[in-house]
């Protein structure tokens, strides 16, 4: 009985080591005597005891492999230091187990000289200013190249571009003298568009003031022309009364049954108005100097009658 139970024993144990289970995002490659058997997925899986056996285990998830510095000539004959970052995944785990010693020194050595041959076709400048361009030549030329060992390549990055010293300092300098030369064009710009607002404030203000001058003028012409108005109607108003007035004064002596001899007084003292003024000489009608002889006869036999 005792040796019964441990057989069954050692039955349970070797099956329970005969028991596996792959875990999500892995793979087992299983070897049979040494070959190549199969290649189990995630799930529980049974192998054969003490023929079958687990020899790689693979993960299938994406990896990022950081590579140091390596150092690269441009064609320019710049030395540079560049290190890469590399986003790869295992897609075919029998490839990635058989194909390749070892996986990641190979691709660390297969971008290195991938590097090198993009770069040496590259100016100092062009590495500089062209990171996606390098980009993505190495992720093309990477893939293809690890597509036999089961890798798939999807993302090459340059983490770091590390010219000579020498270089960096002339490229400080250089930076430096651009911002101070943008800098001066700022302020160039600015003092600019000062004086351009200040000339337009100075026209502007020119422009107000011409225009308040010519209201004034405008005003005061406006003025003048409404007193000479007002001047010449009030003179036409005058004018119109004394007219008014000497046609009642006319009518009010017709109405009177004025004679002859009145009116010929009246003439008289119009022209002894006329007399008072600066003429020196005055012509008289000829009806109107028998009334001024009668007149200056009547005054001398006044003046005679006074002495006697």
């Amino acid at each position: 009985m005792e040796g019964i139970l441990i057989l069954v024993v050692l039955v349970l144990a070797v099956f329970v080591t005969c028991v596996k289970i792959v875990p999500q995002a892995q793979a087992y490659v299983v070897e049979r005597l040494g070959a190549y058997q199969a290649t189990w997925s995630v799930g529980l899986h049974l192998k054969v005891p003490f023929i079958d056996r687990v020899a790689r285990r693979i993960n299938l998830k994406e990896q990022v492999a950081d590579f140091p510095p390596q150092p690269v000539i441009t064609k320019d004959n710049v030395t540079m230091r560049i290190d890469t970052v590399i986003f790869f995944q295992i897609t075919d785990p029998k490839l990635y187990a058989y194909g390749v010693e070892n996986p990641m020194m190979a691709i660390e050595n297969l971008t290195a000289t991938t590097l090198r041959n993009i770069i040496g076709d590259l100016e100092l400048d062009q590495t500089l200013t062209s990171r996606e361009t390098i980009n993505t030549k190495m992720r093309a030329a990477l893939d293809i190249a690890t597509d036999p060992w089961g890798i798939k390549v999807n993302r090459v990055e340059l983490k770091n571009i590390i010219p000579p010293a020498e270089i960096q300092n002339a490229m400080e300098k250089q930076m430096k003298a651009e911002r101070e030369r943008r800098e001066a064009v700022t302020r160039a710009e600015g003092e600019k568009k000062a004086k351009i607002l200040e000339a337009e404030g100075a026209k502007e203000s020119e422009i107000l003031r011409a225009e308040a001058a010519k209201q004034a003028a405008i005003l005061r012409a406006e003025a003048e022309r409404e007193k000479m108005i007002r001047e010449a109607e009030g003179e036409a108003e005058a004018i119109l009364k004394v007219q008014q007035a000497n046609a009642d004064g006319i009518r009010m002596i017709k109405e009177a049954g004025a004679d002859a001899t009145v009116l010929k007084i009246k003439s008289l003292e119009a022209f002894e108005k006329v007399a008072d003024g600066q003429a020196t000489t005055i012509l008289l009608p000829a009806e109107l100097q028998g009334i001024a002889s009668l007149a200056t006869t009547f005054e001398a036999v006044k003046d005679t009658t006074k002495k006697k």
